[in-house]
């Protein structure tokens, strides 16, 4: 029987935590602006842009052009925390559960983001989705360029 994974990536950005949970929370319509070299559109087809039970699909770049339809489930505003699962698409070719989630935390005036997989892949030959820490570490970067402008 497989089991889940976890695999996770955190990086500071500078800017206030409230302000990078606002875009991870209820601007990720913004991401083809925020990180155009990564995610190329991203569509709302069901719910609104924050609301758990929302789904989406984007059109991204991970090595490769893929998408997902994924849909927002969990939203802890007070640990600001939200969690997204994918429900098909590119990434569900590898794996049979595949859910991301981030984490925005005050570091004095900057804030941390910390961004966790849980994954469970279809067969053992699969890789670990380290290319999706990368689309993390990016769309952290990107959140910090875009808030500083």
């Amino acid at each position: 029987m497989a089991q889940l994974a976890k695999l996770e990536f955190q990086s500071e950005i500078r800017a206030s935590a409230d302000k990078v949970y606002d875009i991870f929370r209820r601007k990720m319509y913004l991401m083809p602006t925020i990180c155009p070299q990564v995610v190329k559109d991203v569509k709302l087809v069901k719910g609104d842009w924050e609301t758990p039970g929302s789904v989406r699909v984007w059109k991204y770049v991970a090595g490769n052009s893929e998408s997902v339809r994924e849909t927002v489930e969990a939203v802890d505003d007070r640990n600001k925390t939200v969690t997204f699962d994918a429900l098909d698409g590119d990434v569900a070719k590898y794996y049979k559960t595949f859910k991301a989630s981030v984490c925005v935390t005050a570091n004095g005036q900057k804030s941390l983001a910390k961004w966790t997989l849980i994954y469970e892949k279809m067969n053992p030959n699969i890789p670990d989705p380290d290319r999706y820490l990368e689309i993390a570490s990016v769309f952290n970067k990107s959140v910090e360029a875009y808030l500083l402008k």
